[in-house]
Formats: C-alpha cells, structure tokens, sequence
C-alpha cells in the first residue's frame, strides 16, 4: 500500500490567509509604540512601516523563485540541502524543530493566557492553563487534517482583520479626545542612524513569519505561481493593514502619546469605548494569538515530517497521514511546546531567554537561505524556472544584507547569550552523525 503524502489542496486564497495568519499577531498592538518612541514624525513613521513591508517582500521574492523551483514540503529545509548538502539541512531542521517553532507557539500562548485571565480565570495558574489548552486544541485540530486546519485559519484570519478595522475605527472615534495622561517626548537624542536601525528591528519582528510559506510549496494547487501570488498578495495585505493601524493611532491618540504607552490599542480603545473595552481587546488579542498558533503548528509540524522523512534516527517523524497531517510530528511538536509553557511557569525571564537566544541562529540561517538563491543559479543553470526573482542579483542581494545585518543586530543584542544557540545546534549533531542517510527528499 503507497503510502499518503502531501497532495496540492491549498488554493491562493488559502496560501494568503495562511500568510496574513502566520505575519498578523499581537505584535501590531505593542511595537508601533516602540517605534514611535524611536521616529519622530507621523510622515517618517509611516515611511518606516512601509519600508518593512517592502524589505518582506523583496524577501518574499527570493522565497518565491526557492519554492516554485524546488517545491517540496521541506521548505527551507529542502533548499538548504540542495544548495550545501544534507548535514547543513539537517542543523537546520533540528533548530527549528526542538527550539525555534515550538518557542513560538509556548510564547503565543502564554500571551494569550495573560489577556484571557482577567476575562476568565483558571485559578492560581490560569495563564499556563489556557496556554495549555490552546495548545491542545489547536495541536488536535491540525491533527485532524488540512481541511479542518486551513478552514479554522481562514476563520481566525477573517477575524483578524475585523480586529484590526476595529482600531481604524477606535482612531476615527478617539480623534480630538484629550488624553488623560500627558505624554513624554519622543525621545530624539540619539543619531538618527541607531534609531532607524532599532525602529526597523522592532517592525521587521513584526512582519516576521511570511517565510514560512516555503512550507506549502508541495500542497499549493498552483505550483507555477501559487506560492509567489500568494506571498506577495499576503504581504501586500499585511502592509495595509499595518499603515491602517499605526494611521489610527497617530490619528487617535498623537505620535506623542503613542511612544509614550506600553499599551496603544488599550489606551485607544478606552478613548474611543469607555474604560470597560478592556475585555473586547483582550479578546481581540486571544484570537489573533490563536490564528499565529493555528498556523505555526500548521508550518512547524511540516518540517518535523521532512526531517523524519530523510533521516532514518527520526523516521518515525515521517509519517503523513491520509487526512493530510503529518500527525506524529503535530504531536512532538506539542509535547515540546507544552514543555516550554511549564517552563515559563517557573521562571517567565528563563522562558523568555531561551527564545532570544535562538535568534542569532535563526537569523544565520535565513542568511544562508538568501545565498542559496546564488548557489543555486550558479550550480543548475539550466533547471525550469517559472518564477524568477526580478532585478538578479540586485534583489537577493539587499535581502542577504538584510538578513546579515539582522543576524549582526541579534547577536549585539544578545551577546555571549548567542552561545546557547550554538549549544543546541551542537547537540543536534550527535544524531546527524549516527547516520549517512540519503540525500535530502525531494516531492
């Protein structure tokens, strides 16, 4: 009996809610405030979001060439190993499958615990509750294979938006509202070259997560053009609604006030609904924490499944059921994550530390990714091509100095902290190791 594999149900539609899903998340009600406190100006802090969108899409484009050439559910993974060869691939695979996805998922869903406690408590430990529910529950529901999951996503997504045109509105409503508290400054002291440089960190960390689409080129029903209409389409979508939301701040409470709040989409909602609007937002941010989850266990498990697919010490990863889930890896995936989330119940700032730490080398290996584009157009010239990245070399080459300077900037931030990064990477190659395996999987 053949077994299942991932078969291309996924439709553009479904591709850019996938990426509205994965990019949109509670960071679009805190950075913006990070940001204004860097750049001064509506005008220029306007011009630094679009700026963001536009840097995510000359990656995206480079993404779009990878996958449409080599499509293959590995994603990264897979254009890793054809560009350096297998051990290179299998790092990778192994930082994102033990530390760097499921740090992601435990982080969504400890925040979404933190906003859903003051509606409904679970008791003492009530954030580390609803973080393990919904972990669970999204875990199962991906499990029960891609129509459920991607039907859920496109729900969770619809949602967002409706979340995000619910800030335009509170900006529109707030407009003229003196603000209780009068704001500081914005600061302004420092060159204007270190602050671009911050400001772009925070909004780039924002717009993070719409590489993950390299994951679906397998599954996407367009293999031409599916996976580039709908990264640039998504992110084009995303970049609106970003403009539209700090628009609505700037609009509502003042480029002053906005740098000088922690909270910005709370401070506009209480303007704009009354000092009871506190539970819609933080339902508002539950549900764009569930639609982020929903789609990293949706993009996480698929590089479990190729790296149990190609090596034979995880075989038992590889597995696809005919649903379409690769369920054993969804299951891994949540046990780790599960795991993380116990361990911010003990000591949130250790928590916290284990996820920067894994910068630096996430950071190192998108680098590589944007090199590969290079490698791979000098090394198989003559492969079909029908998405090619406009402007060669120009364009990969800005997205490669962005991803250097990126890997620069987080292990500044970092420091010798970097090494714990490094330190989980060593231990992944005591299983590469045990091996020479076959060459990484293609289809």
């Amino acid at each position: 009996m053949t077994a299942a594999q991932p078969k291309p149900v996924l439709n553009t539609i479904d591709i850019i809610s996938l990426i509205v899903g994965t990019v949109v998340g509670a960071g679009i009600f805190k950075a913006p405030a990070l940001v204004a406190g860097q750049i001064g100006g509506d005008a220029a802090l306007l011009g630094v979001w679009a700026l963001g969108g536009l840097v995510s899409i000359i990656g995206a484009l480079c993404y779009a060439e990878l996958a449409t050439t080599f499509p293959n559910v590995g994603g990264e993974y897979h254009f890793l190993g054809e560009a350096y060869g297998r051990k290179v691939a299998f790092l990778y695979a192994w930082a994102r499958s033990t530390v760097i996805v499921t740090g992601s998922i435990a982080m969504l869903a400890v925040t979404l615990g933190d906003y859903l406690t003051p509606v409904v408590a679970l008791g003492a430990y009530s954030t580390t509750w609803w973080a393990v529910i919904v972990v669970v529950v999204l875990s199962g529901l991906n499990a029960l294979g891609i129509r459920e999951a991607k039907t859920a996503q496109n729900l969770f997504t619809a949602l967002e938006v409706i979340a995000v045109l619910a800030v335009v509105v509170a900006g529109v409503i707030a407009h003229g509202t003196p603000v209780a508290t009068p704001p500081a400054a914005v600061a302004s002291s420092a060159p204007l070259g270190g602050r671009l440089g911050l400001a772009m960190v925070f909004v780039l960390l924002t717009y993070g997560g719409w590489n993950e689409a390299a994951y679906i080129s397998a599954e996407a029903r367009d293999r031409r053009r599916g996976v580039a209409n709908g990264l640039l389409l998504g992110l084009g979508a995303v970049t609106l609604l970003y403009l539209l939301v700090n628009a609505a701040y700037l609009y509502g409470l003042g480029h002053a006030a906005v740098a000088a709040s922690t909270t910005p989409a709370a401070d506009l909602f209480r303007l704009a609904f009354g000092t009871n609007s506190g539970t819609l937002l933080g339902g508002m941010v539950a549900f764009s924490c569930m639609k982020s989850i929903n789609a990293t266990i949706f993009f996480g498990a698929r590089s479990g499944y190729a790296l149990g697919r190609d090596w034979r010490v995880f075989r038992w990863l590889g597995h696809w059921h005919e649903v379409g889930a690769p369920r054993r890896a969804i299951a891994l995936q949540a046990l780790v994550s599960l795991a993380l989330i116990g361990l911010a119940a003990l000591t949130r700032n250790g928590f916290q530390s284990i996820v920067e730490f894994t910068a630096p080398v996430f950071w190192l290996f998108i680098l590589l990714v944007a090199l590969s584009l290079f490698v791979l157009r000098h090394r198989r010239p003559d492969l079909p091509r029908t998405f090619r990245v406009p402007l060669y070399p120009l364009i990969p080459a800005l997205f490669a100095l962005n991803a250097g300077w990126l890997l620069w900037s987080s292990v500044s931030y970092t420091g010798y902290g970097a090494l714990v990064g490094v330190a989980f990477l060593a231990v992944g190659i005591i299983p590469m190791l045990l091996e020479p395996g076959a060459t990484p999987g293609r289809g």
